[in-house]
């Protein structure tokens, strides 16, 4: 990501606490066994050992302190009630965040393709069903629900702020949840690898108070209004639709491909490529001339158009908010 690096040292939600308390506790314990061991190797190292006299051939038989063995059942016990202690916390950490909270009212499809992120809300009405990439909006204050599948290889779902990592496997639906307590964005990204461009396969999570993201989702619901006859942005998306329309779908035109991020809403996107750009005019007529060159490997191939027609694909683009 281009804006901030991940932070798994801060929490911001109730799924996320009980992991950084786990995160610095087993910190503090690592910490604490270094520096006893430490001082225990420097105490042994400066202890002067008995001369032994130049006539003496052999080796002196070693002598044993009767306190020696008392130490070593001391250090024995202290290491494996550590242990247990460190493995009995791990295992109610686990417990208290796998489950998902049976409040959860919204429900995210995401599917992780070569190397973006699809979200599709779902609801039991289908005209309220909206799709985006890259960026996942949710309510504050409210588990969400995530059900995590693959396009194509094995991913990781991670956004260290409010959540462990979860796979996406293909052909397998796993399911994970998000809670974030207040308003932010927080950052994502996949942590398995999965090719050439896993580097730059982030994404954000948009926490909104809940009237602001009930606004959003409506915004979404919402097809792309038509350019106005005769402008370049009108011409734009003709050629948009000749060139793209088999990847990409513009909800409001004959575009309909699936393969693709879904761009009616293009603009309301902080970030293109998976968070590899920033979404500004100079940036986005860079990435529609040559994808390869800026993301090498990227599904997306690069289509030759002349410098007026890149501004009108441009142009039209810019008015999907």
């Amino acid at each position: 990501m281009y804006d901030a690096p991940l932070n798994y040292l801060t929490g911001a939600g109730i799924r996320a606490y009980p992991v950084l308390w786990l995160t610095w506790g087993m910190t503090a314990i690592s910490v604490a066994v270094v520096v006893i061991i430490a001082f225990l190797i420097w105490r042994a190292l400066s202890r002067h050992r008995t001369a032994v006299p130049p006539e003496q051939t052999s080796s002196p038989p070693v002598q044993r302190s009767a306190s020696g063995l008392g130490w070593i059942y001391v250090g024995v016990g202290v290491s494996t009630f550590v242990l247990f202690f460190a493995a009995t916390w791990t295992m109610y950490t686990l417990a208290a965040v796998g489950p998902v909270p049976a409040d959860a009212a919204q429900t995210v499809e995401v599917t992780a393709h070569q190397w973006w992120w699809e979200a599709r809300y779902l609801n039991d009405e289908p005209f309220r069903i909206v799709t985006t990439a890259n960026e996942l909006h949710i309510p504050t204050g409210e588990p969400v629900r995530i059900l995590l599948k693959s396009a194509d290889v094995i991913h990781s779902f991670w956004v260290p702020a409010l959540s462990g990592k979860t796979d996406a496997i293909p052909g397998q639906t796993n399911t994970t949840w998000l809670q974030a307590d207040k308003p932010g964005t927080y950052f994502g990204q996949c942590t398995e690898y999965c090719g050439k461009q896993h580097a730059h396969m982030g994404l954000r999570v948009i926490a909104d108070p809940p009237d602001q993201f009930a606004k959003w989702r409506n915004n979404q619901l919402s097809a792309a209004a038509h350019p106005p006859a005769g402008s370049d942005a009108e011409r734009g998306s003709e050629i948009f639709v000749a060139r793209c329309g088999g990847c990409h779908r513009v909800r409001g035109t004959v575009a309909g491909g699936v393969l693709g991020p879904d761009l009616t809403h293009l603009m309301t996107r902080k970030t293109i490529a998976a968070g590899t750009l920033p979404n500004t005019p100079a940036y986005l007529s860079a990435w529609i001339a040559d994808p390869q060159h800026i993301k090498p490997g990227t599904q997306m191939p690069s289509v030759p158009l002349s410098g007026p027609d890149l501004q009108s694909v441009r142009a039209f683009l810019q008015t999907l908010s």
